[in-house]
């Protein structure tokens, strides 16, 4: 059906960066027309790398926004919409008013769209509390909306390491179809992606050292790097954090791959988790990438025997974004585009089985 569908024209909303749509280009029956988000920044990233796509950057409740995001995705036959709207009501609290709670408005937006669009299929992507939480009572709510708005659902937990993505993240994911259920994907790796297969070429910066942009110095040493490299001239976003020397010096008193239980206990800080000063152990996957990872006291975000967090790239390459994805903005901001995006490679997976229903 996808010569019937014609392929499929993207609506993405919260698009942040831009990791769902990045990784949904790797189909080529899929090309994100128009992208939405509130964060100007992100909205940069996100243009600077699909320059084809329409960015709008403005909030998604403001009438006019909302007016001239339906006006462009008609002009441009959009007939697939994804995006992960924030939702914050799923507790037990919240349970009282289920999709009518305050802090559920942008969920209610996303379906408002979907109402008006009628896209052919839409993707929503989320913490996986949302279908946990209340006993599974807000799943429900949000099964029932959409399938009162005449939409067959699948969805459930997909762990991004089983896509190929050296990284344990777990999101929620439903997809939804006009046409029949969709199930969700499969696990494409048999064997995951290391820390080792990510990273490995790049394990030469030290505390402050590096730039926004900078030559290649060293040969690809995994499948994966030769892949994440393969488009991209020069090596970008590869820049370690400038850490206090106090931070250093506590780095250097943890072993490769170990973590603040080889610390003294004075030195432990006020921080109660156990992971903080942590450093990523090679041979495994990572834990999740958040948007703090260039702190050494975070998690565990520090090089596996470097003495310092990892950089933006190395970020980057644990959430599967190619070389050739450049971050734009300062630090702060990168480290927020990348820690919240969707992994690529799991967006990838996504699209490939909405393909396949449609072959």
């Amino acid at each position: 059906m996808t010569s019937e569908l014609n392929g499929f024209r993207i609506l993405d909303l919260f698009c942040g960066a831009g990791g769902l749509s990045w990784g949904m280009h790797k189909n080529p029956n899929f090309k994100t027309m128009v992208a939405l988000d509130f964060d100007e920044k992100a909205a940069t990233t996100f243009k600077k790398n699909m320059p084809d796509t329409e960015v709008m950057v403005g909030d998604i409740t403001d009438a006019t926004v909302k007016e001239k995001i339906v006006s462009l995705a008609n002009k441009t036959s959009v007939n697939m919409i994804v995006g992960g709207p924030p939702c914050q009501g799923y507790s037990m609290k919240g349970k009282k008013l289920g999709l009518d709670d305050s802090r559920n408005f942008l969920f209610r937006e996303y379906l408002d769209l979907v109402e008006r669009l009628q896209p052919d299929v839409f993707v929503i992507e989320n913490v996986k509390g949302l279908l946990l939480s209340a006993s599974g009572w807000f799943k429900d709510e949000i099964v029932n909306a959409i399938e009162n708005l005449g939409y067959a659902v699948k969805f459930g937990i997909l762990n991004a390491a089983d896509f190929g993505v050296p990284q344990s993240r777990e999101r929620a994911i439903f997809i939804c179809s006009k046409h029949g259920s969709i199930s969700l994907p499969n696990a494409t790796v048999t064997t995951h992606t290391t820390v080792r297969d990510a990273i490995e070429d790049l394990a030469y910066l030290e505390s402050g050292e590096g730039d926004f942009e900078q030559e290649y110095i060293t040969k690809p040493k995994s499948d994966y790097q030769v892949k994440i490299r393969d488009k991209s001239p020069k090596l970008y976003n590869h820049k370690a954090s400038n850490h206090k020397q106090v931070a250093i010096d506590k780095l250097k008193l943890i072993p490769p791959e170990q973590g603040k239980e080889c610390l003294p206990e004075e030195l432990h800080g006020n921080q109660i988790f156990k992971t903080t000063w942590g450093r990523l152990k090679w041979d495994t996957i990572s834990p999740t990438i958040d948007t703090r990872f260039d702190a050494s006291s975070n998690g565990t975000n520090n090089h596996p025997f470097l003495h310092r967090a990892i950089t933006p790239r190395e970020a980057a390459r644990i959430q599967s974004f190619d070389d050739e994805f450049i971050f734009m903005g300062s630090k702060v901001y990168i480290r927020k585009q990348i820690g919240n995006a969707v992994p690529p490679l799991l967006a990838k997976a996504i699209a490939d089985q909405i393909a396949n229903y449609f072959g």
